[in-house]
């Protein structure tokens, strides 16, 4: 079992950069990767990024690919996104996710699941 916490999501003004974290506890050799969702209110929940947790190799949905950036601490069980640039179109909560195996967008293959944090970019 693994538990993920995620913090960091506050109201921020469009231009502005946002550092979202993902805290992972329990059995971790169970999340080998680490996914980035969004859901805005009223629309379903897209995938926005993930991150390997031993090599690092990040994998970016277009629509934030050049202004968001994941990365890993392995030694704090922790992973973060870097938002710069944020957009309005950005304000949504957002969940980390974990899985085994290989990077995926598709949010039915991660096996957990963070509660969420709010991201409002007012325009």
């Amino acid at each position: 079992q693994v538990r993920l916490v995620e913090s960091g999501g506050r109201l921020v003004q469009a231009g502005g950069s946002l550092r979202l974290s993902c805290a992972a506890s329990g059995r971790t050799f169970s999340s080998e990767v680490m996914g980035w969702f969004r859901q805005a209110p009223g629309k379903e929940r897209e995938f926005v990024g993930a991150i390997a947790w031993s090599g690092g190799s990040t994998y970016y949905a277009d629509s934030v690919k050049g202004r968001f950036v994941s990365s890993r601490d392995n030694a704090k069980n922790t992973v973060h996104l870097q938002m710069n640039s944020l957009k309005p179109e950005d304000t949504a909560v957002y969940y980390c996710a974990a899985k085994r195996g290989a990077i995926a967008t598709n949010q039915n293959a991660y096996d957990y699941w963070g509660q969420g944090t709010q991201v409002t970019v007012s325009s």
